[in-house]
């Protein structure tokens, strides 16, 4: 850091060594000291003890460095409220750091942290604290001391437990402990009256946590874990509960009980060990999504889990047995009969950064969709099974967060440059169109790894993919493709996945078989006569050698 950044309040600007008569604006004796300093995103590998000329400082980012340790020395600003010194290598955080008195946020996720100091627990007016993605095997007790923290992230660390004193965190409204080795959650939390998220992800507890006084709770998110079974008593105690996230463990059975979830939302019981489920899961007022996928259920045909969750809902509805509640107890209108505004799935966007607008035969999407966006980063659009004509031009507003986008079934005749300034794209989906050429811009979408154009009109492979070398997956069946060029492939090294079937290749040229990286290549369905059927059948490593050995020595 240059000498004259820590010594901006003390030295006289350069200025003020001519004689100049100032205006106003230049008196530099008024001038205030120095609050925010942002040196994020550099090389850093040591922060200057000067650090204590900027006593007046509120912030300081340093985030994403390659600092190995803090200067002692910032105990001395007592101002600060906010510090940023994640995505660094800190093996440890100093004393001094919990003589800050006003400190309110402090980041230190993605670092090498194996421990933190026992005292953290002095800094009474934090309300954020991060420390996910370090090596921490167990949390100081002195934790229970941070009365006003808002938000506590424990991801992805190395924690087999967490401290009962947690508990007296009374203000703590998100918690995050996602992948850690947790098998159990301290029953005293269950007192901490203004939680509202909590995630054990990617855990390995065997049953749901009791959170008798959590009436505030509103998602619980405990997927990939190790659950077998859902205890009523639980359930009965989350009536707040809006989002219920089960998948990947070993739940059997749903029990009746959970129709006292009155507001929920979602409910994700993707593959688990389900066989049937409680019919009055249908009288759910507010659900809107409902995963099932992955569970051996025995009454409920495949297709129509494929319908999509109100379909489902109805089936389950029709098969409530007269002894269900009468005529006059229909659940309340809900969402899918409201007005078009809420189409718009905001809780979608904020939880799981997805942006939904389909199967709604639309020949646009409407400006409110967009809007209701706001400032949440979205990683995944779906706005398939729609009238669209063009690629939606606010997609460009998404392109710093945005990886999956789903345009399939749709009347895109062409990509417009928008789509090309989304370059953190990975997954491409356009599907059911009426493309018949890809744009040469798209050459900037350099982390582009899937690419879906099956079903369109190409007479031609489309020369831009040869120079993704991200691409893993090319979809590009039921066309018209006439050839491909063999060498170019080869340059691909990364592509696993080729599908032409039912194009109009009349020959395989023999140099395809170099492509050795191809773990499947589908080629049934053209007009060539070899390699015949027969070959095709035996698979990718059998077509592959075969060609090999027609290569013109």
């Amino acid at each position: 850091v240059p000498e004259h950044v820590w010594r901006i309040n003390l030295d006289t600007p350069e200025e003020a060594q001519q004689n100049l008569s100032f205006g106003a604006a230049d008196r530099w004796w008024e001038q205030t000291d120095l609050t925010k300093l942002i040196l994020a995103s550099n090389k850093l590998q040591s922060l200057s003890e000067d650090v204590q000329l900027l006593p007046a400082l509120t912030m300081l980012d340093v985030h994403d460095n390659q600092l190995t340790s803090l200067p002692s020395a910032l105990g001395q600003l007592e101002n600060l409220q906010k510090l940023d010194v994640s995505h660094n290598q800190l093996r440890s955080l100093p004393e001094e750091l919990l003589q800050l008195p006003r400190l309110r946020s402090l980041l230190v996720q993605h670092n090498e942290l194996s421990q933190l100091p026992e005292g953290l627990g002095q800094l009474l007016s934090l309300e954020e604290l991060d420390v996910s993605n370090n090596q921490l095997t167990a949390i100081p007790t002195s934790f229970a001391l941070l009365v006003n923290l808002v938000r506590l992230n424990l991801a992805c660390n190395q924690l087999k437990e967490l401290p009962a004193d947690l508990s007296a965190m009374k203000s703590l409204r998100q918690l995050d402990c996602t992948k850690n080795y947790l098998e159990t959650v301290p029953p005293k939390l269950a007192t901490m009256a203004s939680l509202e998220q909590l995630y054990l992800r990617k855990n390995k507890l065997r049953s749901l946590p009791e959170l008798p006084s959590c009436k505030l709770l509103k998602e619980l998110h405990a997927g990939e874990n190790q659950i077998e079974i859902l205890n009523a008593e639980n359930l009965k105690q989350l009536s707040s509960l809006c989002v219920l996230e089960l998948r990947d463990n070993k739940i059997k059975a749903v029990p009746e009980e959970i129709t006292v979830l009155q507001k929920l939302e979602r409910l994700d019981l993707a593959n688990n060990d389900i066989s049937r489920l409680p019919y009055t899961l249908g009288n759910l007022p507010q659900l809107k999504f409902l995963a099932l996928e992955g569970n051996p259920l025995r009454t409920i045909r495949r297709d129509l889990l494929q319908k999509g969750t109100q379909e489902l809902l109805k089936y389950l509805r029709s098969k409530i047995q007269d002894d269900g509640p009468g005529p006059n107890e229909e659940p309340p209108v809900t969402a899918m009969t409201l007005p078009s505004h809420s189409k718009v799935n905001i809780h979608a966007i904020t939880t799981l950064k997805l942006l939904e607008y389909s199967d709604k035969q639309a020949a646009e999407i409407p400006e409110a969709v967009f809007d209701a966006v706001g400032a949440n980063p979205v990683a995944t659009v779906n706005f398939s099974k729609n009238q669209l004509r063009e690629i939606p031009p606010r997609l460009v507003e998404l392109k710093d967060s945005l990886c999956d986008v789903s345009l399939g079934f749709n009347k895109i005749s062409s990509i417009s440059s928008e789509l090309c300034l989304l370059q953190k794209l990975t997954h491409l989906d356009l599907r059911n169109n009426v493309l018949t050429a890809l744009p040469e811009e798209m050459e900037a979408l350099k982390r582009l790894h899937t690419i879906n154009l099956a079903f369109n009109r190409f007479k031609v492979f489309p020369s831009v993919l040869y120079r993704l070398p991200a691409l893993e997956t090319i979809l590009l069946s039921n066309n018209q493709v006439g050839s491909i060029d063999p060498v170019q492939l080869k340059g691909m090294d990364k592509l696993g996945t080729l599908d032409l079937q039912n194009n109009d290749l009349l020959q395989v040229p023999p140099e395809l078989g170099n492509c050795e990286n191809l773990r499947s290549l589908l080629l049934e369905g053209n007009p060539f006569r070899t390699p015949r059927a027969a070959v095709l059948a035996k698979g990718t490593a059998a077509v592959l050698e075969y060609l090999r050995s027609r290569i013109p020595t």
